[in-house]
């Protein structure tokens, strides 16, 4: 695939916001330059996509864990084999966090603000007449770049469950809560001043349900309709992320396209293939520490078994950490254990471990330990706060097959995902 306006790394600035995005005054109106691109929150005052009534606290808490169950329903319908599905978010971007990045599409282009996924491997654009779209549609009719592509094209081969009732090659897929037609197409994707040359994408023309973006999904899975499969030969299948604490003034953080520029001293685990689903980025997690103790987990909850999708994945979409039930109860436990004698609140949603008086220096650190490497996390990685400061709660819980390493729990580190050498890298960093 032929690209141009080669520049690396390709940065893009991460600006995020869970609890009041009026507190950040960013430039909206401002161009993308060099390789540089924006990602906004969804809740950004950049973004169009913010609730128009901000929602409570505690609401807000429900509402991401409610979108965390939808999107471990799917992620656990992916690795089970059970569906096709080519694109990897199962959040409802309107109302949960997720992270928008302006892409172009078409010559002359087209702007999209697309949500980015690292379980996502297909890009999925709204197009002009499609049926339960939000109002912005690409307008292909007039791209002089545009082609659909027919059912004999090498592509459509690749979709799997791919439908031919005319010329066009077509494709029936859900998407969280959504159900989604779309066609097979090509066209020019530039990202600040890169472009990708005939780069396929689903073409969306009817959908129902609310899960679907509002303006698409641009894919950093490792599938081969990915934005990394569509650009090996300029960003060589690499990238990192490095998310900041929600706790940040700035909400700003980086994700970078391409090996130039990624951290030097940085500790590297195995990155494990599923065949079932081999573009999600499973990992070997070995154990679990709370504060020094190393935590009794059988092996059996943290291993890769290809029939039923169960192991551990790195995934970007997902709010908070996921552990199956033997994993999760254990930690917890532990926890508490460490917490001392403090009066634990039944529950508030998922969350089962929850305190109403102030806690502060008796509070363990936690690190998850993967073959090779390690997450250490501080307070901020697995305490949810309360604005007024009355709750904390232990922001994790229980998954039934499947684990998940959430982006809370990444923040304040950059995760490398190196492609070429099937490895991901984890190191601490202010990401602010």
């Amino acid at each position: 695939m032929e690209l141009t306006h080669r520049r690396l790394p390709l940065l893009l600035v991460f600006l995020l916001s869970v609890v009041s995005a009026h507190s950040l005054n960013p430039t909206c109106s401002s161009d993308d330059h060099d390789s540089t691109l924006k990602v906004f929150h969804v809740s950004s005052p950049c973004s169009p996509f913010r609730p128009k009534t901000p929602l409570s606290w505690a609401d807000s808490v429900l509402q991401m864990q409610a979108d965390d169950t939808t999107r471990l329903t799917y992620l656990s319908s992916l690795v089970a084999g059970k569906s096709f599905v080519p694109i990897g978010s199962g959040r409802q971007t309107v109302q949960s966090p997720t992270y928008i990045v302006k892409a172009k599409i078409g010559t002359p282009g087209q702007t999209f603000l697309m949500a980015l996924d690292t379980s996502t491997d297909m890009a999925m654009v709204p197009c002009s007449g499609c049926v339960g779209c939000a109002s912005t549609s690409f307008a292909f009719a007039k791209s002089t770049t545009f082609t659909s592509l027919k059912c004999g094209a090498a592509q459509c081969k690749q979709v799997q469950n791919s439908v031919c009732l005319g010329t066009a090659c077509s494709m029936n897929m859900t998407y969280g809560g959504s159900s989604i037609a779309a066609n097979l197409a090509q066209d020019n994707l530039t990202l600040a001043t890169d472009t990708v040359l005939g780069y396929s994408f689903g073409c969306i023309l009817k959908t129902s349900g609310m899960s679907l973006p509002p303006q698409g999904v641009l894919g950093l899975g490792r599938g081969p309709f990915s934005l990394l499969s569509q650009s090996k030969s300029l960003y060589k299948s690499t990238f990192s992320y490095c998310l900041p604490s929600f706790k940040s003034p700035k909400f700003a953080g980086t994700l970078r396209l391409g090996p130039i520029g990624q951290p030097k001293n940085i500790k590297f685990t195995p990155m494990l293939t599923n065949p079932r689903r081999p573009s999600l980025y499973y990992v070997k997690l070995i154990g679990i520490k709370v504060g020094p103790k190393l935590v009794s987990i059988p092996s059996s909850a943290f291993a890769l078994n290809p029939n039923n999708g169960a192991g551990t994945i790195v995934d970007s979409g997902t709010v908070f950490t996921r552990l199956v039930t033997p994993a999760y109860t254990a930690v917890r436990d532990e926890f508490r254990r460490r917490m001392g004698r403090k009066t634990v609140v039944s529950s508030l949603g998922g969350f089962d471990t929850c305190y109403k008086i102030p806690i502060g220096k008796q509070v363990p650190t936690m690190t998850f330990m993967f073959e090779g490497a390690d997450l250490s996390m501080k307070q901020e990685n697995f305490l949810i706060y309360s604005s007024n400061g009355g709750l904390t709660c232990l922001a994790m819980s229980a998954s039934p097959s499947l684990n998940v390493i959430a982006n809370m729990q990444q923040q304040n580190h950059r995760i490398l995902f190196d492609l070429p050498n099937s490895r991901i890298g984890i190191s601490a960093e202010t990401c602010s």
